[in-house]
This record gives structure tokens, sequence and C-alpha cells, in this order.
């Protein structure tokens, strides 16, 4: 299956927090979405590897997004080494993407970037022919993806461009709390962690509505880019 997109994180919901608006935009555009998780998040503070598999599998419904894998790596200790790039760029040459959209530069939690990189620089080495990858026992050919986008997570990091998302925002909301076991509960009686608080949660909306007034909308998401951004046209930029 050909992607037009690519979504990767490091655990199942930073797609969700990060990006899913673009996503759930992209996909009304009838773009052809994937996301791939690079662990479980068994080291999360609340929940458990199982609970969040389940979750990931209904949020990937809210979203409609074309498919979604578990890379199992290890929360936490994951490295930017070769046996990890090669089991990303298995991905990337599986689904063929245009696109890759990975976690944040840098920040609070150290899989983000980590993550990040690690995409990042998978998605440089799957174009090149000489790396020999198997699938299921078939050659994959080489493949490099035309873009690659960052989004942005706990840091306030200066987006590179915007996404209008006005008209997706319940739905985004709606998939983030398909991951019950994580995010602001006043009932829950697990410890608590920076992602479980109330004003984590009323952040999610008023981030992107804070990005939005930047360019006159009323909900975006931010991107940062790895090369200069290019149009065709003045026109095409709002």
């Amino acid at each position: 299956m050909k992607l037009d997109i690519l979504a990767f994180g490091a655990h199942p919901d930073d797609v969700e927090l990060g990006c899913s608006g673009t996503i759930l935009k992209e996909v009304s555009l009838g773009k052809k979405v994937g996301v791939i998780d690079l662990t479980r998040g068994e080291l999360g503070t609340r929940g458990s590897a199982e609970i969040r598999d389940e979750e990931a599998v209904a949020a990937a419904k809210i979203l409609g997004v074309s498919v979604r894998e578990n890379l199992n790596m290890r929360d936490g200790f994951f490295v930017n080494d070769e046996k990890h790039q090669l089991e990303i760029i298995k991905m990337i040459r599986k689904y063929r993407p245009e696109i890759v959209l990975c976690n944040a530069i840098d920040d609070r939690h150290i899989d983000h970037a980590k993550g990040s990189k690690l995409v990042s620089d998978a998605c440089f080495l799957s174009g090149l022919m000489k790396i020999e990858t198997e699938l299921e026992g078939e050659p994959q050919k080489a493949w490099r993806p035309k873009l690659v986008y960052h989004y942005i997570q706990w840091k306030n990091i200066e987006p590179d461009f915007v996404v209008d998302i006005t008209g997706f925002t319940d739905k985004k909301i709606e998939a983030i709390l398909a991951y019950r076991s994580q995010f602001y509960d006043p009932n829950s009686t697990e410890p608590e962690s920076p992602i479980t608080s109330k004003n984590f949660f009323e952040s999610l909306n008023y981030r992107s509505r804070d990005l939005g007034r930047l360019v006159g909308v009323d909900y975006a998401e931010g991107f940062t880019v790895e090369r200069c951004l290019a149009v065709n046209s003045l026109a095409d930029l709002l």
C-alpha cells in the first residue's frame, strides 16, 4: 500500500497530540495516511502496554488512517543506531510516503527528540540503493520521502509553518481521548504525571487557538522543517 503521508510517534498518542488535526484534514481531502508507533509506551506512568495497544486501535479508527503499526522498540531505551534505523527504513520502503511527519526536534521527554532524529536519519538512508532490506522475504526498493516535517509537542518551539485545522479540533480531541488511561481524569486513582493535569488537557485547545491566531484562523498546528520551504507563487502563501 502506497501512502501519501506516514506519521511516526515515539509513543502511542504522540501523533494524536502533535498532528492529528492535520491528519484528519488530509484524510478528508482524500489522502492516504498511516501511523507508525515506535514503542508501546510501556513506561508510561498510567495504564499499560496492553491498554495502550487498544487505545491506539480506537484512535486510528477515529482518525480514519489507512494503517497503523507498532515497531515494539523499547520505551525509553531505543537508540539511533543501525538496527533501529533499518526497522524504520523497512516501513518507509513498505509504504513509500511522499511526506513523513515525526516527533518534535526538542522536547521534555527524551524519546521525542531521539525518535525525531532516528526517523529523520532513516528517511535519508532509505533512499540509498546499496542499503538492502527485506520484508516478509521480499527485497525492498529504495525510497526517500520528498518532505520530512516535525510536529510540536510539550515545548513551545517556534513553527516554520502552520496548518489550519479549523473544523477538525473536536475530532482531534476525540482521538486524543481514546487514550483514556493517559489524560486528565478526576476519578483516577493512578499517579499523576505532567500530561494528566487539567492544565495540560486545556492546553490542547488554547495552544491550537494561539497558533491559529498568529495566521488569522481559529485553530492551527505547527511544524518545523529540515530545509527551506518553497512555493510556486506568492499567491500560494495565505
